[in-house]
């Protein structure tokens, strides 16, 4: 008789904070009472939608495999969370981010060392708190054979006022030190060229094969996989990089992010290829909240990201009709709740 070949656990990480707490606020404002040049601080950042129950209740739902949920946070909790739930460990800051990063409000400091949460599986999925899944998932919608799943397509970074672009930017810097576009090709031609990514991002990945280095990555800004391995082999290869971003205690226009850890197994080759249509990011402004609604209502998407901006308008009365929704999708309460 053959092995039997046991699957790989996965787990769910999320970072989360309470923007309204006057504790943490007070902490903040300690090390960030005016807001230096570059420094990116909007409300947006941290204003709560008050609709993370339903987070829970969606992965109790639909993703009811998930090993471990890690739930990162600077020390406030919600007050209905079941904290002795077996599957929940309670992540803080100082419970894996290097002492001298702390205290910290860059949420790209709380991802660049998520690899060293204690306990947490080689294989995992990270969420932004405003990430949710909308649909029943299977683990292979996460990795295949050990290899995270991903999009690849190659696409121009914007630089436009309030973007990600430095971010983005300072992460393709450090890729382009690291590998050679057309070595990966030679490598990748399979990975890179699929008809399931659509014909649209065919066509940028066609159109940008000319230049000799990569110009950008296409982001989905959905829940990402990754391996714990992939962190560790980035900060052991740019340490200083990695440690100038940890320690801006708001994020900073000379900050690199996890999104490097993304394009870092792009680059590489270690995906598995996966259709972009596994979710959709909304980016909440002023008209285009039903569509998001019906998503929701229907389960239309199996990822969605409920994306705040600073063109959120009525933010009270657009959280009130987001909770009205995942409350007629998501009635009862899950087992994380008391």
């Amino acid at each position: 008789m053959g092995k039997i070949r046991r699957k790989k656990p996965i787990d769910f990480v999320i970072i989360w904070v309470d923007g309204n707490d006057p504790k943490w606020r007070a902490v903040k404002n300690q090390y960030d009472p005016n807001p230096e040049a570059g420094e990116d601080d909007q409300d947006v950042r941290y204003r709560d939608w008050d609709n993370l129950q339903y987070w829970f209740r969606a992965v109790e739902k639909y993703t009811p495999w998930v090993r471990k949920i890690h739930f990162v946070t600077w020390g406030h909790l919600p007050s209905w969370l079941n904290v002795n739930h077996p599957k929940l460990h309670i992540v803080n800051h100082k419970d894996y981010i290097p002492e001298e990063y702390l205290p910290t409000f860059n949420s790209h400091t709380i991802e660049m060392n998520l690899h060293r949460i204690k306990g947490l599986s080689e294989q995992f999925v990270y969420f932004n708190d405003d990430m949710f899944i909308n649909k029943p998932m299977k683990p292979r919608d996460f990795f295949v054979h050990g290899k995270p799943c991903d999009t690849f397509a190659m696409d121009c970074i914007y630089f436009g006022k309030g973007s990600a672009g430095p971010y983005n930017g300072n992460d393709m810097s450090v890729i382009n030190t690291h590998f050679n576009k057309k070595e990966m090709l030679k490598k990748n031609f399979t990975k890179w060229f699929r008809l399931r990514y659509g014909i649209k991002y065919l066509y940028r990945t066609m159109v940008l094969m000319p230049w000799d280095w990569f110009p950008g990555f296409y982001y989905h800004h959905l829940p990402n996989s990754f391996l714990k391995s992939t962190y560790k082999k980035v900060w052991e290869a740019e340490p200083e990089i990695l440690d100038a971003t940890c320690r801006c205690k708001i994020r900073s226009a000379t900050n690199v992010n996890q999104w490097l850890i993304k394009y870092w197994q792009l680059a590489s080759g270690n995906f598995y290829p996966r259709t972009l249509k596994i979710g959709r990011c909304y980016h909440i402004k002023d008209k285009n909240i039903y569509p998001l609604l019906d998503s929701i209502r229907n389960g239309t998407d199996a990822m969605i990201c409920i994306n705040d901006t600073d063109k959120t308008v009525n933010f009270e009365e657009k959280k009130q009709l987001v909770i009205d929704a995942f409350q007629e999708r998501l009635p009862e309460k899950s087992s994380f709740e008391v």
